[in-house]
């Protein structure tokens, strides 16, 4: 059978439900809980032993637990995808994450999930991490479809303090503030006076997007004496701060409860990518690096990479009376938030740039089959991933150049490279990866912090081997200047 697959025909796929059925039910609430660099297997719901996640727990038993929720492989081009239903190649976010030092953003003609909430009504708060632009305002998010933002508009920051290389990056409604308390518990409380002074008439739409459980590893006192059996350090704090979350889940659903909202409010947790695993962290101290306390089992790889553990999400969602407890095995993606979310709410989706994301409400409320005919993993200038079905092809296109070919339903751990036995199957998905990367726009980070790259990549492998997604040291966040 010859394969005929062009740029078109992947942009007529990606454009195939631009408009999601608009549905005559009220509005929900919507409130989507963004974890930080959490492990796979670091949530009770998926296995985890050592750390107690008992809010988060009960809202997966209750809901949906989904076992093949696919996101970026790093920070900022997954919060990209969930504004935006796109995938991040597609306006140059792609590569890395913006680090403090950096100029550049969220593209500002890219439309977001909370304009489009907004049009239908809905009043919209970000809170905790930004991590799509802070160097000019037209970036944060009171300028991208936000009423209210309180947080950190940069990667990430002392929870105590709030400061990066000196510098304190943290605001409400843009107003640049110095206060006490962990960041975890300051964006809970706002979260929760939220809700409590919410209208009876109005829904809203509450992105709350933590910094744990990336680094700087902290965590109050009262939270690190649960965990004195945990020895390693770092896996203490880790385990520390993600109590911590949890905590904020059990407040977050008891204030909707006091409101008498929670029964017409849709709660999403997830996380933005895998965790900084498979790392021994005695040797890491012991040469001087940074430690890896997630676990991403079963899955191979870390934070970053392309491997399952960097991009399938620990994730689950929960609708009281409308979403039926149980487990979703089908592929879906962080970029159907946005086309299934407004649809939900009557709103409409752009159609002037191609939608990657899907309307999956049929498969989480009907048990339909994902309408995804291939998921892109990433499309990078030296590198990619898509998965289509039970196959994965991961390419790395620096020299020597590699391929691999992974059967998932067989070996979701990636140990065995089939490529050499199926290299039809190779071809084929290495020309849908193809036309993919040919729709790219140039990396945003490569253009302005390695532009040397653009032009030598074939001598850069680019590979990322630890928690570097901070910047260099010492790097200080360029803010825009106070009045």
């Amino acid at each position: 059978m010859k394969l005929s697959i062009t740029r078109t025909s992947i942009m007529s796929i990606a454009a195939c439900t631009l408009i999601p059925v608009v549905r005559a039910e009220p509005k929900p609430n919507i409130v989507l809980i963004l974890a930080d660099d959490l492990g796979f297997a670091d949530v009770g719901f998926n296995g985890c032993k050592d750390i107690k996640t008992p809010n988060i727990d009960s809202l997966a038993a209750a809901g949906i637990r989904f076992t093949s929720f696919y996101t970026q492989p790093m920070c900022t081009p997954t919060r990209a995808a969930i504004l935006t239903g796109r995938y991040p190649m597609r306006y140059g976010l792609q590569s890395f994450v913006i680090t403090p030092g950096q100029h550049y953003g969220l593209p500002t003609d890219e439309r977001t999930i909370a304009q489009a909430l907004k049009e239908v009504g809905y009043k919209t708060y970000a809170l905790g991490k930004w991590h799509l632009g802070h160097s000019d305002k037209a970036y944060w998010p009171q300028n991208r479809g936000f009423d209210h933002f309180y947080g950190s508009t940069i990667g990430n920051v002392d929870y105590f303090t709030k400061e990066r290389a000196g510098v304190v990056d943290w605001q409400r409604d843009g107003k640049q503030l110095k206060e006490e308390g962990y960041f975890t518990e300051l964006i809970t409380k706002d979260t929760v006076r939220i809700i409590e002074q919410s209208s009876d008439n109005q829904p809203f739409f509450i992105y709350m997007a933590h910094l744990a459980v990336h680094s700087p590893y902290q965590a109050p006192k009262k939270y690190m004496d649960r965990y004195k059996s945990i020895k390693d350090k770092y896996r203490q704090s880790y385990a520390a701060m993600t109590s911590a979350l949890d905590d904020s889940v059990g407040e977050v659903i008891a204030a909707l409860e006091r409101k008498g909202l929670r029964d017409n409010t849709l709660v999403i947790f997830m996380s933005d990518n895998g965790g900084i695993a498979e790392y021994d962290a005695t040797m890491a101290k012991a040469r001087g690096e940074k430690p890896s306390p997630a676990d991403n089992s079963p899955f191979r790889g870390s934070k970053a990479g392309l491997y399952e553990g960097a991009v399938r999400s620990a994730a689950a969602i929960n609708w009281p009376g409308k979403i039926k407890p149980g487990v979703v095995s089908e592929v879906v993606h962080v970029v159907d938030l946005l086309p299934t979310l407004v649809g939900l709410a009557g709103g409409k989706i752009q159609t002037d740039k191609p939608i990657d994301g899907k309307d999956i409400w049929p498969v989480i409320t009907q048990g339909k089959v994902s309408p995804h005919q291939n998921i892109l993993i990433n499309a990078e200038l030296h590198r990619g991933a898509v998965r289509q079905g039970k196959w994965k092809l991961i390419k790395y296109a620096t020299l020597p150049s590699s391929v691999e070919l992974y059967d998932l339903a067989k070996d979701p751990a990636e140990k065995n490279n089939v490529a050499e036995q199926h290299s039809e199957k190779v071809h084929e998905l290495e020309m849908i990866l193809n036309e993919y990367a040919k729709q790219a726009k140039a990396s945003l980070y490569l253009k302005e912090y390695m532009p040397f790259i653009i032009n030598d990549t074939k001598n850069a492998q680019m590979m990322y081997d630890g928690d570097e997604d901070s910047g260099q040291p010492g790097e200080k966040p360029v803010l825009p200047k106070q009045k």
